[in-house]
């Protein structure tokens, strides 16, 4: 007999009921495994919400233009969990392991499952959590990845609960970053608030102090008015050297370990690399606590006793600066060698040195472009006592220490980048309010900085007044300041005048003076000269490039050797241009030479060294202030490309053991020298004149300064043959050769052996 429909629906109720009433006893059922045939191009998710305490399954199904399509060998994934950087990564990049092999499920499908639940899976200790997991899929000899870009998945990880925010005002007398109250007591700021308005979910306090674990006990207090977190450490020692980092939560983003962006020390996993002797008792980085760079402070701070408490340039247009690299100048590559050398630029008369980056940077190896840190000083090279010891030293020799400083951009290790990323596209998210997504001009390179933006201009005036007061600098170099606008350019327009872009490096400079007027502000600008003028009638000075023209004259090739741009005006501000033959950015010349040098400058040590001589004839003695590039003065003949551009360069200090570079250092030694003994022929009242383009080759090249009671002149042959010349002096009289020492007869042509040059004074 048959059973009536009725029936049956309440026997499958009765079933359903009963199967309800007993979860303890019969698991979830587990979520179904979509079919093969059905799975969409890319990644698969079961079940499509992970959670943290539970089984998750990924699968990838390799599109038509996968590198991974067709592909027969296995699989594996690259994967941990992703706080800024990833973390419980299994297995290195090329290291296969089972754990993290897929399975083939079909052709171009792959699948793994993370069990018996994700935290266990990875390993997560109990007091850490999982709020997304970075994936790569890669083939085992690890040269094809299944998608381009790193694969996110968000992860529900309720192994925490916040506690509930406490909104109060944080203190007046206080401002983001790091204030130390008194010896035992510091109130941490954190500014959080993107453009719209918005900030994240929580934020706490993690470090020494609480054993780097989250505990409600350090959760930061919020203030809406200023848009920060807050936090007050109480019950310090004065003496202890603390380590923390600010963790911050929201649902959009996952969690995020931040150190403080004004904090004057950071510790890094890669500080194992750097030497005992360049940084004693530099303390370990809490490995196996916490991930990523951490900020550090201690509350009595270490005074430094300045010998030289009150240097000053006293004359901005007088510079002959050394651009430095403490890397590749000594061989230790750090403070401790470049103090060993500083004699080499004493007997030259250097009177400043151009630190290239010494700002935090990423990685210990670096020309210093890849800033992630301002106020802390990269420990590559150094303590910060080392630091404050060498601009001591120098000076105590009369030298001035301009700092080059990066403020276009930044790293995506800086904590303003960190805290608003977007991880899809691996670059700053729209609600920055510090950075650009994209840079609006053509020379971006990392993360860019907006200054229109009140938050970065405020952060950069208080770092350099921060640089001028701690550390006692004379000067900086802006690196890339046609970059510090918000109207977009292409390479065409870039160099037009820009108002607003004028504006920001007035403001900037307006903050230097606030501290002194003593310090220099030079800009790697590049801009039309009317943009130029104006920001050197408000005291700025800006570099001026005119190394193809001297490297052309090095190799003996008239073409394009037109010194004339050499010579610019000057301001009674100060402003100006900072003139150049080399720069950390340009091929040296001694190395041009023997790859396309004329004459027999490509195989003659001596006459290519001659050569370069007579170039520094030609430089040396125009007014303004000149820049060298570190080694220059010997003749340096290894490429800027030499083990990549940026690479670490060999050391030829044995260079000065062979007579004829020797002879370019005295060369460029007595030329300085001179220009130091009668500052009168390089004032802003001598009256300048010279022959330099390329049809004066043969005819020989003449340089000029009158002064009135006292003028030079100099001759050079940049030919492979000795000429004489008819000498016009801009003074009657009686005329020297300066280096030769003896009195010469004006009415007669003088003569000037090849790759040579000959300086005449009239006292």
């Amino acid at each position: 007999m048959k059973s009536s429909p009725i029936f049956n629906w309440w026997i499958l109720l009765l079933f359903v009921f009963f199967m309800g009433c007993s979860d303890d006893n019969n698991p979830e059922p587990e979520p179904p495994v979509p079919p093969v045939d059905e799975l969409p191009d890319g990644v698969t998710l079961v079940p499509t919400e992970f959670d943290a305490e539970k089984e998750g399954t990924i699968y990838f199904k390799a599109s038509s233009t996968s590198e991974l399509y067709g592909y027969e060998g296995d699989v594996y994934v690259h994967i941990g969990v992703v706080e800024g950087s990833w973390r419980y990564v299994p297995a290195e990049w090329e290291e296969n392991i089972d754990k993290c092999k897929m399975t083939r499920v079909a052709d171009n499908v792959w699948s793994i499952t993370l069990s018996p639940d994700i935290r266990t899976w990875f390993g997560v200790s109990e007091d850490d959590y999982v709020y997304k997991i970075g994936v790569v899929f890669r083939s085992s000899d690890s040269t094809k990845k299944g998608l381009d870009e790193d694969y996110i998945i968000s992860v529900t990880d309720n192994t925490f609960t916040p506690g509930e925010i406490s909104y109060e005002a944080r203190s007046a007398e206080v401002i983001d970053g790091i204030n130390i109250i008194d010896n035992s007591t510091v109130t941490l700021v954190l500014y959080d608030k993107d453009k719209n308005g918005d900030h994240k979910d929580y934020a706490y306090v993690i470090g020494d102090f609480n054993d780097w674990k989250l505990q409600h006990d350090y959760q930061m207090k919020r203030d809406d008015a200023t848009g920060c977190w807050w936090y007050t450490l109480t019950g310090l020692d004065p003496q202890t050297e603390y380590a923390f980092q600010y963790y911050v939560y929201s649902k959009a983003d996952g969690s995020i370990r931040l150190a403080d962006a004004y904090t004057e020390k950071v510790l890094d996993p890669l500080d194992s690399y750097i030497s005992a002797s360049t940084y004693p008792n530099l303390r370990e980085y809490p490995s196996g606590k916490t991930s990523d760079i951490v900020s550090t402070f201690r509350t009595q701070k270490e005074d430094y006793n300045w010998k030289v408490p009150n240097f000053k340039v006293e004359d901005p247009h007088a510079l002959v600066i050394y651009e430095m690299l403490f890397r590749d100048f000594s061989d230790s590559g750090d403070i401790n060698g470049a103090l060993g050398h500083l004699d080499h630029l004493v007997d030259m008369g250097i009177n400043a040195i151009e630190l290239m980056p010494v700002q935090e940077f990423d990685g210990n190896d670096s020309w210093g472009y890849n800033p992630c840190f301002f106020f802390a000083l990269d420990k590559a090279y150094g303590t910060k006592e080392m630091y404050k010891q060498f601009i001591d030293a120098c000076h105590e020799k009369g030298i001035a220490v301009i700092l080059d400083v990066v403020y276009n951009h930044a790293t995506g290790n800086h904590p303003f980048a960190k805290l608003y990323w977007d991880s899809s596209n691996n670059k700053t998210a729209a609600n920055n309010p510090w950075f650009n997504v994209d840079a609006p001009h053509p020379y971006s390179v990392f993360h860019d900085f907006n200054h229109e933006s009140e938050l970065v201009r405020t952060f950069v005036k208080r770092n350099l007044q921060f640089l001028i007061k701690e550390y006692n600098i004379d000067g900086f170099r802006f690196d890339l300041t046609k970059g510090f606008t918000q109207n977009s350019s292409t390479d065409q327009t870039a160099s037009k005048k820009d108002e607003s872009r004028i504006a920001i490096l007035k403001d900037y400079y307006g903050a230097i003076r606030e501290v002194s007027s003593d310090v220099c502000m030079i800009l790697e600008h590049f801009a039309d000269d009317d943009e130029e003028n104006e920001l050197a009638e408000a005291g700025m000075m800006m570099w001026r490039n005119v190394n193809y023209a001297y490297c052309q004259s090095a190799m003996g090739w008239p073409e394009s050797s037109d010194f004339s741009r050499m010579k610019s005006n000057w301001t009674a501000t100060g402003g100006g241009w900072v003139g150049y033959m080399e720069s950390h950015d340009e091929e040296r010349m001694a190395y041009k030479q023997t790859q396309w040098g004329n004459y027999d400058l490509k195989d003659n040590l001596k006459d290519r060294m001659s050569q370069l001589e007579t170039n520094a004839a030609f430089f040396f003695t125009v007014p303004g202030p000149k820049m060298i590039w570190q080694f220059g003065e010997m003749g340096y003949d290894i490429s800027i490309e030499e083990n990549s551009r940026t690479g670490r360069k060999p050391l030829k200090w044995e260079y000065m053991g062979n007579e004829y570079r020797k002879g370019l250092y005295d060369t460029y030694a007595t030329l300085i020298n001179f220009r130091q003994k009668h500052p009168e022929l390089f004032t802003p009242g001598v009256t300048f004149d010279w022959k330099v383009s390329a049809s004066d080759w043969e005819g020989g090249r003449f340089l000029s300064s009158d002064a009135g009671h006292a003028a030079m002149v100099v001759v050079g042959n940049f030919t492979d043959t000795p000429i004489k010349y008819a000498v016009s002096f801009p003074r009657s009289g009686v005329w020297f050769d300066y280096l030769q020492n003896e009195q010469i007869n004006t009415s007669e042509l003088v003569e000037v052996p090849a790759h040579n040059y000959r300086l005449f004074v009239n006292f």
